[in-house]
């Protein structure tokens, strides 16, 4: 594979002919952006549209002079250009002598994939995330073909999301750009973001940007909290459900002057229902409640350059889940009733501070700096699991051009410092980690047909040593509306075995850690490349656009943390393995508009993983090797008043997966080889009174689809073959919710 990543290096070697571009930004006459806005030159046929941020690129020679600018309700501006430059360019509102009004309707996708972006990254907007109740960003992929999401345990109803057949922690999870699902967050940090803060989700599958970071493998994840300059004075959104869940998100917006924005976010949830929908005497969910407030402020001045972003954030979270009879104050710690406790508290304090040179505007520099404390203190049962994280992350960025804008550079600095206070039962398995690093990254882009990126970074570590990091990623459109995409890189990353595994202290089972004399928990890093290759087609199908997309990715792992569960199903073993431990993914995607505003979004998944355990290849387990999703959205059109309704419906269906080893175990407490495949299907609908007010109600699986036996030794729970970590299905089954929106803009 190393031989696919050196051919691909020779492609980027190359030399293609460079076109001079013109880069720029149209604003109204607020300096608001105006995406779509028609860019061309006079008397030629080049023409180009501004898209979100009204940013665009348009070639350049030097027979062009007169650019023309227009958008629909603005004057048309025409600009004579002696040389290629950044240009700003105000648009005025026309006078309206012609027209009394003026109503613009544009549809843009909620879920979308740029034909010009280098790396195959699709995006989610915040129209997307509203399709689903997205109480949190772990239950917001349910409408992304690309993002699996299943449940983890029978106990917590915590959301794990896997890409290209691999879990989230071979994904890097960003909060803006800085790393924030890590270490001891990754069971369940996804869970404590609730969704109406995010603006958008970027999602890239293959090995992410080396500005980043080294950790990720599969892919990356960064969301995009509301802007304060953008957000509206207030917003409030009300949720409730039949399973006893309550949630209340409100956004207060100030503008304290002409540069400097705040928002006040406060999100609180609670579950105070006792289901058991299985009978099993088990909660279906934990009792739960949770406290969320986030402060943030936003400095913006475009005249000299300065942007920074502050945010303070604090959160607790309380989960009790376990035996119905099971009280804490009396029961924990004891052999009454089987139970378990997850209190979890996390402060976030970060800063962003950007300046961008005004006589260069392509030129910039950039500090990124966080501090994050997450504690949790559990237990489950009688095994006991507290771990407490106090990190330092800071990303010096510096960015400009290498003779002109088609040549792009990125180079830098970055410092991370973890310091685990870690115990399980009494064992004390606490350490310190802490890295720096140096990145360059290159990137060619003639603003048509052809992109690379081409990055490198090297670390030292106190764990992990000294080593390099490279990434490529490569674009090409061959043709109107085809896209090919390639990418390959190498990951490393530091296997956070008890935090990342949380689910199996929900057992029985023991823990045992073949130790190698590696610098964490005994085990070594894990290593592991990334390649992939995607190919996209837009076309006309009876006079209807149409997606075609094809994503072929391989993970190939030099070294590997392995979480056995096939030994014994009285163990959980946790060893090194060198080489044998492979993720195929292949992904069809077909997407049709049938309508004006009525989608269907299709895709089939196949995935190939596999591990050498000691016991010899295995499928990894709880991993469906095919998988079909569908995805229908309607709108009907926006009336008077803003009056509208919007159908969405979702519909999954996964193969057989392989089930961990209960060969062993007496024959009322064995599982099969193999589950049995399923179905499972969501639907929402949302009525549109005004621009201001709005109610949802919808259902998640519906078909009312239960794992039969979620829970191994229900009966006994303090008996050896207790289990409740083998979760292939939802447990709780089918559930129906209702919820409100309501804004001052």
């Amino acid at each position: 594979m190393r031989n696919i990543f050196l051919f691909i290096l020779c492609i980027v070697a190359v030399n293609v002919q460079a076109q001079e571009t013109i880069s720029g930004k149209v604003l109204d006459d607020q300096n608001l952006p105006l995406p779509g806005a028609s860019v061309h030159w006079a008397d030629t046929s080049i023409s180009v549209s501004t898209v979100d941020d009204g940013t665009f690129k348009i070639p350049y020679s030097k027979e062009y002079t007169k650019l023309i600018i227009s958008y629909i309700g603005f004057e048309t501006d025409t600009i004579t250009v002696n040389s290629p430059k950044y240009i700003t360019h105000v648009l005025k509102p026309s006078g309206g002598s012609e027209l009394d009004e003026v109503t613009v309707e544009k549809t843009r996708k909620s879920l979308e994939r740029s034909r010009l972006e280098t790396a195959n990254v699709s995006k989610m907007s915040s129209k997307e995330l509203l399709k689903a109740a997205c109480c949190n960003i772990a239950e917001s992929f349910e409408t992304n073909p690309s993002i699996d999401v299943n449940f983890s345990d029978a106990l917590t109803g915590t959301r794990q999301i896997k890409m290209l057949g691999l879990t989230s922690p071979y994904l890097l999870i960003a909060e803006e750009n800085i790393p924030a699902v890590r270490g001891a967050s990754q069971a369940y940090g996804l869970s404590f973001v609730p969704g109406t803060w995010v603006e958008s989700i970027q999602i890239t599958k293959g090995a992410g940007p080396v500005i980043n970071g080294y950790e990720s493998i599969s892919g990356q994840i960064n969301y995009e909290l509301l802007k304060p300059v953008d957000d509206i004075p207030f917003f409030l959104n009300a949720y409730g459900s039949t399973g006893g869940r309550f949630e209340l998100n409100t956004h207060i917006n100030q503008k304290v002057s002409d540069k400097w924005s705040s928002t006040l976010f406060v999100h609180g949830n609670t579950r105070v229902t006792k289901n058991d929908m299985n009978d099993d005497g088990f909660l279906d969910n934990p009792l739960a409640k949770q406290i969320n407030v986030m402060n943030r402020w936003q400095y913006n001045d475009a005249e000299k350059g300065w942007v920074s972003f502050l945010n303070a954030r604090y959160m607790r979270d309380e989960k009790q889940t376990g035996e119905l009879d099971f009280d804490p104050d009396r029961d924990k710690l004891t052999t009454n009733y089987w139970g378990s406790e997850i209190i979890t508290d996390k402060l976030d304090l970060s800063g962003k501070l950007g300046y961008v040179f005004p006589d260069m505007p392509f030129q910039s520099v950039g500090l990124q700096a966080a501090y994050n404390w997450h504690k949790q203190d559990s237990y489950f049962g009688l095994n006991q699991y507290d771990i407490d994280q106090k990190s330092f992350y800071s990303n010096l960025i510096f960015s400009s051009i290498i003779t002109n804008t088609l040549n792009k550079f990125s180079t830098g600095l970055n410092f991370t410092y973890d310091k685990y206070d870690e115990f399980v039962n009494t064992a004390d398995v606490g350490r310190i980690d802490n890295s720096v690093g140096a990145f360059f990254e290159y990137t060619y882009d003639n603003n048509y047909d052809f992109s690379a990126i081409l990055g490198g970074r090297v670390d030292v570590h106190n764990r992990l040593g000294t080593f390099f990091t490279p990434r490529l990623h490569l674009r090409y459109n061959p043709w109107t509306k085809t896209v090919l995409r390639a990418s390959a890189g190498r990951g490393k990353r530091a296997a956070n075995i008890f935090a990342e595994n949380q689910q199996y202290f929900g057992s029985s089972r023991q823990f045992q850690v073949l130790n190698n004399g590696g610098k964490v928990y005994g085990l070594d890093p894990e290593i592991a490349w990334n390649y992939g290759i995607s190919f996209s087609q837009g076309f006309k199908l009876f006079n209807r656009n149409t997606d075609f997309i094809v994503d072929f990715y391989r993970t190939d792992f030099e070294n590997r943390a392995v979480v056995d569960v096939y030994g014994s199903p009285q163990q959980v073993s946790f060893y090194n393995l060198e080489n044998g431990s492979s993720a195929n993914s292949l992904q069809v995607e077909l997407n049709y508009e049938i309508t004006h505003h009525f989608n269907i979004r299709t895709a089939y998944k196949y995935y190939d993983v596999k591990t050498d355990y000691l016991s010899g290849t295995e499928e990894m387990p709880l991993q469906a090797k095919n998988r079909f999703f569908a995805n229908v959205g309607y709108e009907t059109h926006i009336g008077e008043g803003g009056k509208q309704w919007k159908f969405d419906f979702t519909y999954n269906w996964l193969d057989k997966q392989r089930l961990p080893n209960t060969a062993s175990n007496p024959a009322q407490y064995r599982m099969g080889e193999y589950s049995p495949s399923f179905s499972l299907m969501n639907a929402q609908i949302t009525r549109t009174f005004s621009s201001v007010f709005e109610v949802y109600v919808g259902g998640e699986n519906i078909g009312n689809y239960r794992q039969d036996r979620a829970i191994i030794g229900a009966d006994d729970p303090f008996g050896t073959y207790f289990d409740t970590s083998i979760v292939y299905a939802p447990v709780f089954g089918q559930m129906y919710y209702a919820g409100l929106r309501f804004k001052i803009k």
